[in-house]
Protein backbone atom coordinates (compact mmCIF):
# COMPACT_ATOMS: atom_id res chain seq x y z
CA UNK A 1 0.00 0.00 0.00
CA UNK A 2 1.53 3.60 -0.94
CA UNK A 3 1.55 6.09 1.49
CA UNK A 4 -1.41 8.37 1.90
CA UNK A 5 -1.49 10.34 5.03
CA UNK A 6 1.14 12.82 4.98
CA UNK A 7 1.16 12.13 9.19
CA UNK A 8 1.13 8.56 9.24
CA UNK A 9 1.15 7.02 5.71
CA UNK A 10 -2.14 5.31 5.98
CA UNK A 11 -4.79 5.50 3.67
CA UNK A 12 -7.22 8.13 3.39
CA UNK A 13 -11.01 7.93 4.13
CA UNK A 14 -13.88 10.39 2.55
CA UNK A 15 -16.89 10.84 4.98
CA UNK A 16 -20.46 11.69 3.49
CA UNK A 17 -21.12 14.76 5.83
CA UNK A 18 -18.50 17.10 6.61
CA UNK A 19 -17.27 17.09 10.31
CA UNK A 20 -15.34 19.84 12.86
CA UNK A 21 -11.53 18.26 12.05
CA UNK A 22 -7.99 19.97 13.56
CA UNK A 23 -4.60 19.82 11.45
CA UNK A 24 -2.03 17.76 12.91
CA UNK A 25 0.42 20.47 11.31
CA UNK A 26 -0.88 23.75 12.37
CA UNK A 27 -3.34 22.98 14.75
CA UNK A 28 -6.07 24.87 12.62
CA UNK A 29 -9.74 23.51 13.40
CA UNK A 30 -12.25 23.57 10.36
CA UNK A 31 -14.77 21.95 8.96
CA UNK A 32 -13.62 18.54 6.53
CA UNK A 33 -14.47 15.03 4.79
CA UNK A 34 -11.35 13.87 4.20
CA UNK A 35 -9.02 12.10 7.09
CA UNK A 36 -6.99 8.99 7.33
CA UNK A 37 -8.25 5.63 8.63
CA UNK A 38 -6.59 6.81 11.98
CA UNK A 39 -7.96 10.16 12.13
CA UNK A 40 -5.19 12.31 11.36
CA UNK A 41 -6.59 15.53 9.41
CA UNK A 42 -3.84 17.79 7.05
CA UNK A 43 -5.51 21.09 5.77
CA UNK A 44 -5.01 22.46 2.47
CA UNK A 45 -2.50 25.38 3.38
CA UNK A 46 -0.39 22.81 5.51
CA UNK A 47 -0.83 20.22 2.70
CA UNK A 48 -0.15 22.52 -0.36
CA UNK A 49 3.63 24.26 1.73
CA UNK A 50 6.28 24.90 -0.40
CA UNK A 51 3.96 25.77 -3.20
CA UNK A 52 5.59 29.28 -3.51
CA UNK A 53 7.99 27.66 -5.44
CA UNK A 54 5.94 27.62 -8.24
CA UNK A 55 6.07 30.85 -9.46
CA UNK A 56 10.18 30.77 -9.65
CA UNK A 57 9.76 26.98 -11.46
CA UNK A 58 7.15 28.57 -14.18
CA UNK A 59 9.75 31.40 -14.88
CA UNK A 60 12.54 29.44 -15.39
CA UNK A 61 10.58 27.36 -17.96
CA UNK A 62 11.50 28.25 -21.34
CA UNK A 63 9.50 25.13 -23.74
CA UNK A 64 5.80 25.40 -25.04
CA UNK A 65 4.57 21.93 -23.75
CA UNK A 66 2.49 22.32 -20.60
CA UNK A 67 2.74 18.45 -20.53
CA UNK A 68 6.68 19.02 -19.70
CA UNK A 69 6.11 22.26 -17.51
CA UNK A 70 3.14 20.26 -15.19
CA UNK A 71 5.57 17.14 -15.21
CA UNK A 72 8.51 19.05 -13.69
CA UNK A 73 6.25 20.97 -10.96
CA UNK A 74 4.98 17.36 -9.96
CA UNK A 75 8.16 15.86 -9.31
CA UNK A 76 8.88 18.63 -6.54
CA UNK A 77 8.64 17.72 -3.08
CA UNK A 78 5.52 19.86 -2.39
CA UNK A 79 3.62 17.95 -4.78
CA UNK A 80 2.29 14.64 -3.71
CA UNK A 81 0.58 11.87 -5.53
CA UNK A 82 -3.35 14.03 -4.88
CA UNK A 83 -4.16 16.67 -3.50
CA UNK A 84 -5.28 20.63 -3.85
CA UNK A 85 -2.11 21.59 -4.94
CA UNK A 86 -2.73 20.24 -8.69
CA UNK A 87 -5.28 23.27 -8.52
CA UNK A 88 -2.89 25.62 -9.25
CA UNK A 89 -0.18 23.30 -11.42
CA UNK A 90 -2.41 22.75 -14.09
CA UNK A 91 -2.84 26.46 -14.74
CA UNK A 92 0.63 27.86 -13.83
CA UNK A 93 1.71 25.09 -16.34
CA UNK A 94 -0.80 26.39 -19.16
CA UNK A 95 0.31 30.09 -18.35
CA UNK A 96 3.93 29.73 -18.64
CA UNK A 97 3.59 27.53 -21.79
CA UNK A 98 1.05 29.73 -23.23
CA UNK A 99 3.36 32.96 -22.69
CA UNK A 100 6.40 30.98 -24.26
CA UNK A 101 4.19 30.34 -27.39
CA UNK A 102 3.59 33.45 -28.09
CA UNK A 103 0.60 34.38 -25.93
CA UNK A 104 0.38 38.31 -24.74
CA UNK A 105 0.45 38.06 -20.91
CA UNK A 106 2.82 39.14 -17.99
CA UNK A 107 3.83 35.76 -16.06
CA UNK A 108 4.54 36.78 -12.94
CA UNK A 109 0.95 38.40 -12.18
CA UNK A 110 -0.71 36.03 -14.14
CA UNK A 111 0.77 33.15 -12.07
CA UNK A 112 0.42 34.80 -8.46
CA UNK A 113 -3.64 35.33 -9.70
CA UNK A 114 -3.92 31.98 -10.48
CA UNK A 115 -2.14 30.99 -7.35
CA UNK A 116 -4.98 32.89 -5.43
CA UNK A 117 -7.87 31.60 -7.21
CA UNK A 118 -6.49 27.70 -7.46
CA UNK A 119 -6.05 27.24 -3.30
CA UNK A 120 -9.58 28.09 -2.79
CA UNK A 121 -10.78 25.14 -4.49
CA UNK A 122 -10.48 22.41 -1.73
CA UNK A 123 -9.44 19.41 -1.87
CA UNK A 124 -12.00 16.53 -2.77
CA UNK A 125 -14.38 18.86 -4.70
CA UNK A 126 -14.40 16.50 -7.60
CA UNK A 127 -16.07 14.03 -5.79
CA UNK A 128 -17.82 16.34 -3.17
CA UNK A 129 -18.54 19.09 -5.44
CA UNK A 130 -18.97 17.38 -8.97
CA UNK A 131 -15.86 19.57 -10.16
CA UNK A 132 -12.56 18.35 -10.40
CA UNK A 133 -10.00 21.29 -9.31
CA UNK A 134 -7.96 20.48 -12.54
CA UNK A 135 -10.16 20.81 -14.55
CA UNK A 136 -11.55 24.11 -12.88
CA UNK A 137 -8.12 25.35 -13.01
CA UNK A 138 -7.94 25.29 -17.00
CA UNK A 139 -11.11 27.32 -16.55
CA UNK A 140 -9.04 29.89 -14.64
CA UNK A 141 -6.40 29.63 -16.74
CA UNK A 142 -8.56 30.91 -19.93
CA UNK A 143 -10.46 33.31 -17.91
CA UNK A 144 -7.08 34.92 -17.11
CA UNK A 145 -5.97 35.18 -20.58
CA UNK A 146 -9.06 36.26 -21.73
CA UNK A 147 -9.66 38.73 -18.91
CA UNK A 148 -12.73 37.31 -18.02
CA UNK A 149 -15.40 37.99 -15.45
CA UNK A 150 -18.94 37.46 -14.12
CA UNK A 151 -19.67 40.62 -16.34
CA UNK A 152 -18.26 40.21 -19.82
CA UNK A 153 -19.30 38.50 -22.29
CA UNK A 154 -17.42 36.15 -24.63
CA UNK A 155 -14.25 35.55 -21.97
CA UNK A 156 -17.19 34.73 -19.43
CA UNK A 157 -18.57 32.42 -21.57
CA UNK A 158 -15.29 30.52 -22.80
CA UNK A 159 -13.81 30.32 -19.59
CA UNK A 160 -17.15 28.37 -18.64
CA UNK A 161 -16.86 26.11 -21.92
CA UNK A 162 -12.88 25.17 -21.18
CA UNK A 163 -13.57 24.12 -17.57
CA UNK A 164 -16.92 22.19 -18.96
CA UNK A 165 -14.72 20.53 -22.05
CA UNK A 166 -12.28 19.48 -19.14
CA UNK A 167 -14.41 18.21 -16.81
CA UNK A 168 -16.30 16.69 -19.75
CA UNK A 169 -13.43 14.29 -20.27
CA UNK A 170 -12.34 13.11 -17.00
CA UNK A 171 -16.34 12.46 -16.14
CA UNK A 172 -15.61 10.21 -19.49
CA UNK A 173 -12.85 8.52 -18.16
CA UNK A 174 -14.40 7.98 -14.51
CA UNK A 175 -12.87 7.32 -11.52
CA UNK A 176 -11.71 6.84 -8.60
CA UNK A 177 -9.89 10.10 -8.88
CA UNK A 178 -6.45 10.37 -9.94
CA UNK A 179 -4.97 13.92 -9.58
CA UNK A 180 -2.39 13.40 -12.41
CA UNK A 181 -4.56 11.65 -15.00
CA UNK A 182 -7.10 14.73 -14.48
CA UNK A 183 -4.08 16.92 -14.72
CA UNK A 184 -3.28 15.38 -18.18
CA UNK A 185 -6.71 15.43 -19.42
CA UNK A 186 -7.39 18.75 -18.70
CA UNK A 187 -3.96 20.78 -20.08
CA UNK A 188 -4.89 18.67 -23.09
CA UNK A 189 -8.36 19.83 -23.59
CA UNK A 190 -6.70 23.02 -22.96
CA UNK A 191 -4.17 22.75 -25.79
CA UNK A 192 -7.09 22.53 -28.18
CA UNK A 193 -9.24 24.89 -27.13
CA UNK A 194 -6.47 27.60 -26.65
CA UNK A 195 -5.01 26.49 -30.32
CA UNK A 196 -9.12 26.91 -31.71
CA UNK A 197 -10.24 30.18 -30.10
CA UNK A 198 -6.81 32.40 -29.62
CA UNK A 199 -4.31 31.20 -32.32
CA UNK A 200 -2.06 30.14 -30.11
CA UNK A 201 -0.28 26.78 -30.47
CA UNK A 202 1.14 25.20 -27.04
CA UNK A 203 3.01 21.58 -27.10
CA UNK A 204 1.93 18.39 -26.49
CA UNK A 205 4.00 15.68 -26.08
CA UNK A 206 2.78 11.37 -25.59
CA UNK A 207 1.91 10.91 -22.32
CA UNK A 208 2.85 7.64 -20.41
CA UNK A 209 2.34 7.70 -16.54
CA UNK A 210 5.71 7.21 -14.34
CA UNK A 211 3.24 7.81 -11.11
CA UNK A 212 0.29 4.79 -11.24
CA UNK A 213 3.40 2.84 -8.77
CA UNK A 214 2.36 5.32 -6.38
CA UNK A 215 -1.13 5.31 -6.76
CA UNK A 216 -3.20 2.94 -4.70
CA UNK A 217 -6.60 3.34 -6.73
CA UNK A 218 -4.71 3.42 -10.26
CA UNK A 219 -7.30 2.11 -12.56
CA UNK A 220 -5.16 0.08 -15.35
CA UNK A 221 -5.53 -0.12 -18.75
CA UNK A 222 -9.11 2.48 -18.12
CA UNK A 223 -6.75 5.29 -18.07
CA UNK A 224 -5.88 6.45 -21.12
CA UNK A 225 -1.91 7.60 -20.06
CA UNK A 226 -1.44 3.65 -18.52
CA UNK A 227 2.00 2.21 -18.96
CA UNK A 228 -0.02 -0.72 -20.22
CA UNK A 229 -0.60 0.89 -23.44
CA UNK A 230 3.06 1.58 -24.17
CA UNK A 231 5.45 -1.47 -24.74
CA UNK A 232 9.15 -0.17 -23.51
CA UNK A 233 11.50 -0.79 -26.35
CA UNK A 234 14.79 -2.79 -25.77
CA UNK A 235 17.45 -3.00 -26.96
CA UNK A 236 20.29 -6.06 -26.95
CA UNK A 237 24.01 -4.38 -27.85
CA UNK A 238 26.64 -6.23 -28.56
CA UNK A 239 29.80 -5.04 -30.63
CA UNK A 240 29.24 -6.45 -34.37
CA UNK A 241 25.41 -6.82 -34.29
CA UNK A 242 26.13 -10.13 -35.71
CA UNK A 243 25.53 -13.16 -33.78
CA UNK A 244 23.90 -12.84 -30.15
CA UNK A 245 22.19 -9.35 -30.03
CA UNK A 246 20.78 -10.37 -33.31
CA UNK A 247 19.34 -13.92 -31.41
CA UNK A 248 18.10 -11.91 -28.66
CA UNK A 249 15.90 -9.40 -30.89
CA UNK A 250 14.68 -12.50 -33.11
CA UNK A 251 14.02 -14.08 -29.89
CA UNK A 252 12.41 -11.40 -28.06
CA UNK A 253 9.88 -10.67 -30.87
CA UNK A 254 9.15 -14.50 -31.06
CA UNK A 255 8.38 -14.58 -27.29
CA UNK A 256 7.86 -11.32 -25.65
CA UNK A 257 6.28 -8.73 -28.51
CA UNK A 258 3.00 -8.65 -26.54
CA UNK A 259 5.20 -7.20 -23.53
CA UNK A 260 7.65 -5.60 -25.36
CA UNK A 261 9.61 -4.19 -28.95
CA UNK A 262 12.58 -5.73 -29.20
CA UNK A 263 15.67 -4.03 -31.32
CA UNK A 264 19.56 -5.25 -31.62
CA UNK A 265 22.45 -2.84 -33.10
CA UNK A 266 26.48 -2.99 -32.50
CA UNK A 267 28.77 -0.33 -32.58
CA UNK A 268 30.56 -2.17 -35.75
CA UNK A 269 29.27 -4.10 -38.31
CA UNK A 270 29.86 -6.93 -40.39
CA UNK A 271 28.46 -7.90 -43.64
CA UNK A 272 26.02 -10.25 -42.46
CA UNK A 273 24.40 -11.82 -39.78
CA UNK A 274 26.67 -15.00 -38.45
CA UNK A 275 25.61 -17.99 -40.40
CA UNK A 276 25.50 -20.82 -37.99
CA UNK A 277 23.96 -18.58 -35.62
CA UNK A 278 20.81 -17.98 -38.70
CA UNK A 279 20.82 -22.12 -39.16
CA UNK A 280 20.36 -23.03 -35.46
CA UNK A 281 17.39 -20.52 -34.84
CA UNK A 282 15.87 -21.65 -37.99
CA UNK A 283 16.23 -24.93 -37.39
CA UNK A 284 15.19 -24.40 -33.33
CA UNK A 285 12.66 -22.12 -34.05
CA UNK A 286 11.86 -22.05 -37.62
CA UNK A 287 12.88 -18.46 -37.52
CA UNK A 288 15.39 -16.98 -40.64
CA UNK A 289 17.08 -14.16 -39.38
CA UNK A 290 18.46 -12.93 -42.66
CA UNK A 291 14.74 -12.51 -43.94
CA UNK A 292 13.71 -11.00 -41.00
CA UNK A 293 16.22 -8.72 -40.08
CA UNK A 294 19.69 -7.18 -41.07
CA UNK A 295 22.80 -5.62 -39.16
CA UNK A 296 22.37 -2.15 -37.58
CA UNK A 297 24.43 0.54 -35.69
CA UNK A 298 22.59 2.18 -32.23
CA UNK A 299 21.87 5.30 -33.75
CA UNK A 300 19.77 3.47 -36.11
CA UNK A 301 17.01 2.28 -33.90
CA UNK A 302 15.00 3.94 -32.11
CA UNK A 303 15.74 5.43 -28.37
CA UNK A 304 15.21 2.60 -26.32
CA UNK A 305 13.71 2.62 -22.79
CA UNK A 306 16.09 -0.22 -21.83
CA UNK A 307 19.90 -1.28 -23.19
CA UNK A 308 21.01 -4.76 -22.48
CA UNK A 309 24.73 -5.73 -23.45
CA UNK A 310 25.31 -9.32 -24.50
CA UNK A 311 28.91 -9.14 -23.05
CA UNK A 312 31.89 -7.76 -22.99
CA UNK A 313 34.36 -10.63 -23.80
CA UNK A 314 35.34 -9.23 -26.71
CA UNK A 315 34.29 -5.34 -25.78
CA UNK A 316 31.66 -3.35 -25.17
CA UNK A 317 30.20 -1.28 -27.63
CA UNK A 318 30.16 2.19 -26.62
CA UNK A 319 27.00 3.98 -26.59
CA UNK A 320 26.91 7.57 -24.62
CA UNK A 321 25.01 5.86 -21.68
CA UNK A 322 25.54 3.00 -19.16
CA UNK A 323 23.46 -0.49 -19.76
CA UNK A 324 20.10 -1.31 -17.97
CA UNK A 325 21.72 -4.83 -17.64
CA UNK A 326 24.51 -7.06 -18.90
CA UNK A 327 23.72 -11.07 -19.36
CA UNK A 328 27.47 -11.73 -19.85
CA UNK A 329 27.12 -14.18 -22.82
CA UNK A 330 30.35 -15.55 -24.37
CA UNK A 331 30.58 -15.12 -27.92
CA UNK A 332 29.76 -18.61 -29.62
CA UNK A 333 31.32 -17.55 -32.94
CA UNK A 334 33.75 -20.09 -34.19
CA UNK A 335 32.44 -22.55 -31.88
CA UNK A 336 30.43 -25.84 -31.84
CA UNK A 337 27.45 -26.24 -32.13
CA UNK A 338 26.82 -27.15 -28.87
CA UNK A 339 28.16 -24.26 -27.16
CA UNK A 340 25.70 -22.17 -30.08
CA UNK A 341 22.88 -23.89 -28.72
CA UNK A 342 23.70 -23.49 -24.77
CA UNK A 343 24.07 -19.52 -25.54
CA UNK A 344 20.50 -19.86 -27.48
CA UNK A 345 18.76 -21.30 -24.47
CA UNK A 346 20.34 -18.62 -21.86
CA UNK A 347 19.19 -15.59 -24.56
CA UNK A 348 15.97 -17.19 -24.56
CA UNK A 349 15.43 -18.03 -20.53
CA UNK A 350 16.88 -14.45 -20.45
CA UNK A 351 14.13 -13.20 -22.66
CA UNK A 352 11.62 -15.24 -20.58
CA UNK A 353 12.98 -13.16 -17.52
CA UNK A 354 12.49 -9.60 -18.70
CA UNK A 355 9.01 -10.49 -20.06
CA UNK A 356 7.88 -11.77 -16.63
CA UNK A 357 9.47 -8.92 -15.12
CA UNK A 358 8.33 -6.33 -17.65
CA UNK A 359 4.58 -7.91 -17.46
CA UNK A 360 4.85 -7.45 -13.47
CA UNK A 361 5.72 -4.05 -13.56
CA UNK A 362 2.62 -2.98 -15.98
CA UNK A 363 0.03 -5.09 -13.46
Amino acid sequence: MNEECLICKSPLSYLETAQSMKCELCGKTEHSKTACIKGHYVCDECHTKGMDAVIGICLAQTGKNPIEILNTLMREPFCHMHGPEHHVLVGSALLTAYRNAGGAIDLIPALKELMHRGKQVPGGACGFWGACGAGVSTGMFLSIISKASPLTEIPWGLSNRMTAKSLEAIGNVGGPRCCKRDSYLAILEAIAFTKEHFGIQMEASEIVCGFSHRNNQCIGKRCPFSPLHHKKKVAFLCVHNSCRSQIAEALGKHLASDVFESYSAGSELKPRINPDAVRLMKQLYGIDMEETQHSKLFADIPTPDLVISMGCDVGCPYIGRGFDDNWNLPDPTGESDAVFMDVIRRIEENILELRDQLTGELS
